[in-house]
């Protein structure tokens, strides 16, 4: 996909997860999480680069032994987009370049396939007016559609977002497992201008009830642009998750092309 944006990738990690502290260095088949998540996204054919964001400086080390580029943030944060926000701030003083599109890709998310993030920005490739578009996936089991750890959406015939839960929406029981069921997938693609808009919004009651970030924008008027994906991932919440993934991945085709990028 190409195009004359300047669209840039951020990762922001911290050390001090309260569900898994220490998360993105922890290892999937030898490797730091946030190193997986950084490698698969350099793939994306749409991002001109890809920074890791952090406020702990042994994650910048280790952002250095790989020759990824990051950026030191603030430890004041208790939401992502907010040190994406600064980070973007470092990266256009740095490189005198202003930025059109912030893609948050989430530390936590090491089986990324970068066609998920080319997909996520196309909306905002094809229609300026959305400022906000977010993935989503399939929910295949009863299992996934229970767990608290896993965000779930419902979408209008449009596929923007009408609400985010925790809680297993729709009621499995009163018949949402017979039609499509959504979990969000945290790749957020933020048009520059919103990013910075959406962080000094104030938090809203919802946002904080189900602990999902992009509530605020649907609690502000926003609309969110949904966009579905069927790649198998599967987010790293807690060591149990950890462990499922590094199973997954152990035949993944992505992984012995890290070298390459």
């Amino acid at each position: 996909m190409t195009t004359n944006l300047n669209i840039i990738g951020i990762i922001p990690a911290r050390m001090g997860s309260s569900r898994f502290p220490g998360k993105p260095l922890a290892k999937i088949l030898g490797m730091p999480m946030v190193g997986h998540v950084y490698f698969r996204s350099k793939m994306s054919k749409t991002l001109n680069e890809v920074y890791i964001a952090t406020c702990d400086q042994v994650i910048g080390d280790y952002a250095d032994s790989i020759g990824a580029k990051w950026v030191m943030t603030k430890d004041i944060y208790k939401e992502p987009p907010e040190r994406v926000s600064e980070a973007a701030i470092n990266i256009e003083a740095k490189t005198g370049e202003k930025i059109d599109i912030v893609v948050m890709i989430q530390g936590d998310e090491p089986m990324t396939f970068p066609e998920m993030i080319d997909a996520a920005l196309e909306p905002m490739l094809k229609d300026f007016s959305i400022q906000i578009t977010n993935l989503m996936a399939p929910i295949k089991t009863r299992e996934e559609h229970d767990d608290p750890n896993c965000p779930k959406v419902v979408v209008d015939t449009n596929n923007f977002a009408m609400y985010f839960s925790r809680e297993p929406i729709p009621s499995w029981k009163k018949g949402g497992k017979d039609f499509p069921m959504w979990k969000q997938v945290c790749i957020i693609p933020f048009r520059r201008d919103f990013l910075f808009k959406f962080n000094e919004m104030p938090a809203t009651p919802l946002e904080k009830v189900e602990s999902i970030g992009v509530l605020r924008a649907m609690e502000h008027g926003y609309k969110v642009k949904m966009v579905p994906e069927n790649f198998e991932t599967h987010a790293v919440d807690t060591a149990e998750d950890l462990r499922l993934v590094e199973k997954l991945m152990e035949k993944d085709p992505l992984v012995k092309l890290y070298a390459r990028n």
